[in-house]
């Protein structure tokens, strides 16, 4: 059996200096927004080559965050692709803003900076780029149409911790960026855990304040703030961590370039091969027009799969309003889509066995 993710293995080798780290919280006697938070924050900022990184408590917090910060008029709206996560399109209305939906690209799944433009208002005060399986969006062609329409961008960098886009990191290319490091993630906490990468002095600041229900000075309130602090454990894990980070994803493309080579059926669409060194392949998402009997076919052979993800947004119920929208390229795209295991406790045999398997897909699913 190939589980789709086995998280207890992807941390094995990180579990020595897990329990260090643990071990030192656990004495230390401090637990909330003390050394640890402040060092990984350091440490992450330098990464991600930013001036500031403020620790939160999950992604989600981290984009609505950065937009009440930006403090946009109420109703104001945002421009996301419409096979986003459910998370980032809940960032913006739990910021009193509107999600403004567009097709993604076809062959990269990402937000298709084609689509933008013609959705721009002048209620449009922000574009929010997700960067999809551990690639980056067109950021060049989505930072001009921001310029031009002088537009915020905020990065949803959730699942491309280590991506680059030309000489700069995930997390640098718009005014801020929101992170999860949920135990998923490339750089996964041991629980839920979240921050915002900005070089802007003001806005890092006032989030500062913001997580810690408005306050940077005890009992001194001036924002009408939130409880969303990155505890000290998650923090000493996810420094404990980092280091390997930049090893476990080169870990990651080798074993995406070995699907990429190896997979040969011929109704199998497979994700774009253009930028071997600057993705970080959080997913190795395939598609199939029979996505659901491929599925189970590799399920009976012990080979685990997910997909990312079975329904779009404006099919959720929680945005009923936007059923009667059509996006037919989102929607093939949810119906398509299917991940393999990808991370680094994948065995080169095992990647060997899932090639094999999906090659031999019967012939009559190959139309």
């Amino acid at each position: 059996m190939i589980p789709f993710l086995d998280l207890k293995s992807v941390n094995k080798p990180h579990q020595l200096a897990i329990q260090a780290a643990a071990e030192h919280v656990l004495t230390s006697g401090w637990y909330i927004l003390g050394q640890e938070v402040a060092a990984f924050e350091h440490q992450f900022a330098d990464y991600c080559q930013t001036k500031h990184c403020i620790g939160v408590a999950n992604g989600l917090d981290a984009l609505t965050l950065v937009l009440k910060a930006w403090n946009f008029p109420v109703d104001s709206e945002v421009i996301i692709a419409s096979n986003a996560y459910i998370a980032s399109v809940l960032s913006i209305t739990h910021a009193g803003l509107t999600p403004i939906l567009v097709e993604p690209d076809p062959y990269t799944c990402l937000l298709d900076p084609a689509n933008i433009e013609s959705a721009i208002t002048e209620r449009t005060k922000a574009i929010l780029p997700v960067h999809l399986y551990g690639r980056c969006c067109d950021m060049a062609s989505i930072l001009a149409l921001a310029e031009r329409y002088n537009l915020k961008v905020l990065e949803d960098a959730a699942q491309a911790h280590g991506a680059t886009y030309g000489k700069k990191r995930a997390g640098n290319l718009g005014e801020a960026a929101g992170w999860s490091f949920y135990p998923s993630k490339n750089l996964g906490a041991l629980g839920d855990a979240g921050a915002i990468t900005t070089n802007d002095d003001a806005l890092a600041t006032q989030l500062r304040a913001w997580r810690n229900y408005g306050s940077s000075q005890k009992y001194v309130t001036d924002y009408q703030g939130h409880n969303s602090r990155l505890d000290e454990l998650q923090a000493a894990i996810l420094s404990a961590k980092l280091p390997l980070l930049d090893q476990e994803n080169n870990r990651r493309r080798m074993l995406a370039q070995t699907y990429l080579s190896g997979i040969r059926h011929p109704a199998i669409k497979l994700p774009p091969a253009d930028q071997p060194e600057q993705d970080v392949w959080h997913l190795f998402v395939i598609r199939h027009p029979r996505r659901d009997d491929l599925r189970a076919y590799l399920q009976e052979r012990g080979i685990g799969t997910d997909v990312h993800y079975p329904i779009p947004p404006h099919y959720q119920k929680a945005y009923a309003s936007y059923a009667q929208l059509s996006f037919p390229i989102s929607e093939q795209l949810h119906r398509e889509v299917l991940s393999l295991p990808l991370n680094p406790a994948l065995t080169d045999a095992e990647v060997a066995y899932i090639i094999d398997t999906i090659n031999e897909f019967s012939k009559e699913w190959s139309e």
